[in-house]
């Protein structure tokens, strides 16, 4: 397959996806494989929360939209137009999926194919269907994908390189088992937001996307603030209390009174408006349904600091207050060349 044949498959796959909003499924003429393919997807998505209690279907149907955006031809031709893949040599590329939100592991995916070589995919027991059913779309479109792309059930064996994402722990695990293969090892990362209480209601109410979406279950979910002596966290709780209705999900609401029980037996001084605790805290990791905070004195000496702690951030929520920031709302739409970590996987894929 030529690298425009592969693009093309992607497009197809993006405008498949297009047709897949919560409460507006439409079927569109001239979009391939809609008769095999679109009511099985409609149930498949239904059924995701039962695969996996985390996957409600508005936060699949979200995760498909992103994709939906992101896989045009615009995009994928500036992704690809700053990189040589002309005489890239096939190799097997084994990923080692996470499954904390709906096709987290659908870019490395795309990566690895669209540079020119083989996938063999291990999926995370907790999303183990989505990215099946894409597959099976693309082969169909595509035959000669069907010898591009293989799922393993046990150990991963015969491959020449490896893309793994984990926890600290198992990350550990991950370079010690793969130390003769070229490898990216993805670890924990948080995401934070930097504020200076100029923030307009909209500003804090993107926000709360930022924290909520996904249940807070991301690396691109921001779980630290870092706020100016004084600020008044009155008008970041009256912006993001549209998203209440997070509390009436059963698996947020246990974590919720869980994680506050054990702040409050432990004698923290929490800040809670009924479904969200914020807690003063040095870390970057805060538990689900919590998120942590802390005081700066000057945004240099903040900036500093945050370049020296890079490799625990994945993202930067500001109004330009630092460098490298985000604007609010937007850290789980990430365009294609925002590579997790900061690592140019296509960069490490053309040259293995």
């Amino acid at each position: 397959m030529t690298l425009e044949t592969k693009k093309s498959v992607f497009v197809e796959l993006g405008k498949f996806l297009s047709q897949f909003n919560e409460g507006n499924c439409a079927k569109r003429e001239n979009v391939f494989g809609n008769d095999l393919f679109f009511e099985k997807f409609i149930d498949l998505i239904q059924l995701s929360q039962s695969h996996n209690g985390w996957y409600t279907p508005e936060q699949v149907y979200f995760s498909i939209q992103s994709w939906a955006e992101a896989l045009t031809v615009d995009n994928l031709e500036k992704w690809l137009s700053n990189y040589d893949l002309q005489d890239v040599k096939t190799k097997k590329v084994a990923l080692i999926l996470a499954g904390n939100i709906p096709l987290v592991g659908f870019h490395d995916f795309l990566s690895v194919l669209i540079t020119g070589h083989e996938v063999l995919v291990k999926t995370s027991s907790n999303d183990q269907h989505l990215l099946p059913f894409l597959a099976n779309y693309l082969i169909a479109i595509e035959s000669d994908f069907k010898n591009k792309i293989k799922f393993a059930d046990g150990k991963l064996e015969g491959f020449d390189a490896v893309i793994a994402t984990g926890s600290n722990n198992t990350a550990r695990y991950f370079e010690y088992y793969f130390k003769d293969k070229p490898s990216i090892i993805r670890k924990n990362r948080n995401s934070i937001a930097v504020l200076n209480g100029k923030e307009t209601k909209e500003q804090m109410t993107a926000l709360g996307e930022d924290i909520f979406r996904y249940f807070g279950l991301g690396c691109r979910n921001v779980s630290k603030l870092f706020v100016p002596k004084d600020y008044s966290f009155e008008p970041f709780f009256e912006a993001i209390f549209e998203y209440q209705d997070v509390i009436h999900y059963e698996k947020y609401a246990n974590n919720y009174d869980y994680n506050k029980a054990v702040f409050l037996m432990s004698n923290f001084k929490l800040l809670d408006n009924g479904f969200l605790t914020i807690k003063e805290d040095p870390s970057y990791s805060s538990p689900i349904t919590s998120v942590f905070y802390e005081y700066y004195e000057n945004l240099k000496d903040l900036e500093n600091r945050l370049e020296n702690e890079k490799n625990q951030i994945q993202c930067i929520v500001s109004s330009n207050l630092v460098k490298n920031s985000i604007e609010f709302g937007t850290t789980q739409k990430p365009n294609l060349w925002d590579y997790a970590d900061n690592i140019d996987t296509i960069s490490f894929l053309s040259t293995i």
